[in-house]
């Protein structure tokens, strides 16, 4: 057993999985207060109190909508199965269209159901005293399996298990054994594919959402412009949206449905796949399609730019185009999350409420290139047409 199985499956352990999922608010208080901490800190002494307030609501609004967002995803997600199942077969009772929803979309269930550690525990038991009441192992490996009832073993405890368990002596019956104490990836297929697309792409649309509302509220609370700021938030929630989720979502799984297509079973080339869907579809064009939409769809319907005056040189408009910066760049860490989700790891799924709500916060405070500068200049011109 290499050192990358040993790893994948230190990771994938269940009791460590919801374990991280139980940190992930802890996680994300902390960090939104580390960042109201830096923000204030870099404030004039004279905006302080207000940049708190804004601070407090947005990123409050944000983190509620991002641990929000798992159920909200899943529930949806779940109601369109259940809804698609009876389109297709509206003679199916009810009890019948549960039993094929809840086998059809097995995937869901692995990547969204948040683990239950109680019930695991008693999963866990069941399992290790079937296991070696019908098995002898090893006193090592039967101590290390007592442990796994209610403890996360270390990478050395794992690969002493699963290296004994996995020879020849143990047959069938220790290989699915060892699939049960810490399943493998499973490669979604054709039928799942666009399916669990949705659910992530729900997912990361919800802190978006929630950052917009709260940047709203903050600047109502705290701004008599208030409403001057609501384009930059819509048109940075849509560039985040779109350029940092969506699409690359789309490009990870339509690379992932060609491979589908074409019998690509390996999961290193699926996932080589999956990330050269994400570099075209999000990197590469996503930037230059979320501007397009934004200058074209978004732009019309909002109608709101600077005003000309020929006191003050230049026109500035609200809906300068976005550019990618390091940043933006650096924010694709949550597509090779998507990818990581979508090979069947079940140890980055609750990461993914965290990383979503960076593009929510930025939405929030309506982010553009150099926002403060213009923010600046913004004011300045306040002031001369005043």
């Amino acid at each position: 057993m290499n050192s990358l199985s040993v790893l994948v499956k230190y990771l994938d352990q269940p009791r460590l999985v919801g374990k991280f999922s139980k940190a992930v608010p802890a996680i994300l208080v902390l960090g939104g207060a580390a960042v109201t901490y830096q923000h204030v800190k870099e404030t004039p002494q004279k905006d302080k109190r207000k940049e708190f307030v804004k601070s407090l609501i947005v990123l409050g609004a944000t983190i509620t909508s991002a641990l929000l967002a798992p159920k909200i995803a899943l529930k949806i997600t779940k109601s369109f199965s259940k809804s698609h199942a009876h389109t297709h077969n509206p003679h199916i009772h009810s009890s019948q269209l549960t039993t094929h929803c809840s086998h059809e979309h097995h995937h869901e269930h692995e990547h969204g159901e948040v683990i239950n550690l109680k019930e695991l525990k008693e999963e866990m038991t069941d399992l290790v005293d079937d296991f070696l009441s019908e098995n002898k192992a090893s006193a090592k490996t039967t101590q290390l399996l007592q442990k796994s009832k209610e403890k996360i073993l270390n990478p050395s405890e794992i690969k002493t298990v699963f290296e004994e368990l996995s020879e020849n002596k143990y047959g069938k019956e220790g290989k699915e054994f060892l699939n049960k104490l810490v399943p493998n990836p499973e490669n979604i297929d054709s039928k799942h594919i666009f399916g669990e697309i949705g659910r992530i792409s729900i997912l990361g649309l919800i802190p978006v959402l929630g950052g917009i509302t709260g940047g709203m509220i903050a600047d109502k609370a705290t701004e008599n412009n208030w409403k001057d700021r609501i384009p930059n938030k819509i048109k940075e929630g849509a560039y985040q949206y779109l350029a940092n989720i969506f699409l690359c979502n789309i490009g990870a799984g339509a690379a992932l449905l060609a491979m589908e297509k074409a019998k690509i079973t390996s999961k290193a080339a699926r996932a080589t796949g999956m990330i050269a869907g994400i570099i075209v579809a999000g990197i590469v064009f996503g930037s230059a399609i979320a501007n397009s939409i934004g200058k074209h769809i978004i732009d019309p319907i909002i109608k709101h730019r600077y005003r000309n005056n020929a006191n003050f040189q230049g026109h500035m408009e609200i809906y300068s185009e976005r550019k990618p910066e390091i940043l933006d760049i650096s924010l694709h860490v949550d597509d090779m999350a998507t990818v990581a989700v979508m090979s069947g790891l079940k140890w980055i799924e609750p990461a993914l409420p965290i990383l979503y709500s960076i593009s929510g916060y930025r939405a929030g405070i309506g982010y553009r290139n150099g926002w403060k500068v213009e923010e600046e200049k913004k004011a300045k011109f306040e002031r001369i047409l005043a």
